[in-house]
């Protein structure tokens, strides 16, 4: 098995880095899935069609992070139909997800197409990068948390201006959840058992939860 990477704490200093992990906890653990948003194309089973970075190289590395906070499933995707994975870093919980390390300019044209926008250009990440938070719009996965850093570089991720208790959870659908589940467990650090496990204690699926079974 794969260690899961320590994040530390994050510390005042480069404001304009040149690479960030870029760190994903709902469908971009999978690095296909991810792929569409580097490249560009439309994902298996989906209707929309993405039009990609302006790097698009592959990540350098991608590796198992827990973030603190909570995983909730909440809002309705057009793509997938049901609940969207959201991230509540407010949350006594841990949330498992894979870090990619990618150029800042590849993580600001992936975040803009998770937020409806044109991908081309960067983002300031200087206040997120000081106060740890950075609300862009209203929308959802229109907030930058920056968890840390590794190895130098930040550890950023986005979600909802929301937390897990404001909004009503919504069950994701199955497809979204074995996608999610397989990303996960490719990333080598919790097994199928473990990531079910985790994916069905989650604000949002339905009682009882899916199984290992069922997703692997």
């Amino acid at each position: 098995m794969v260690h899961v990477r320590r994040i530390e704490p994050l510390v005042a200093g480069e404001l304009e880095p040149r690479y960030v992990w870029y760190t994903a906890y709902g469908s971009n653990t999978h690095l296909g899935r991810l792929a569409c948003y580097i490249e560009g194309g439309r994902p298996p089973g989906a209707g929309t069609v993405y039009p990609g970075c302006r790097d698009r190289r592959p990540p350098c590395r991608s590796v198992p992070v827990e973030l603190p906070g909570d995983l909730y499933f909440a809002t309705e995707s057009p793509v997938w139909g049901g609940g969207r994975a959201f991230y509540d870093p407010g949350g006594e919980g841990r949330v498992y997800a894979r870090a990619h390390l990618v150029p800042a300019s590849q993580f600001a044209d992936i975040a803009a197409q998770e937020m409806y926008r044109e991908p081309g250009e960067d983002l300031d990440l200087s206040e997120v990068l000081t106060a740890g938070v950075a609300t862009l719009g209203s929308g959802r996965y229109e907030t930058l948390v920056c968890a840390g850093r590794m190895d130098g570089h930040p550890v950023l991720t986005f979600t909802a201006p929301w937390s897990a208790g404001d909004v009503t959870p919504v069950p994701p659908s199955g497809a979204y959840l074995r996608l999610v589940a397989s990303g996960l467990t490719a990333a080598g650090a919790w097994d199928a058992a473990t990531v079910a496990a985790y994916l069905a204690s989650a604000r949002g699926p339905p009682a009882g939860g899916p199984t290992a079974r069922s997703w692997t």
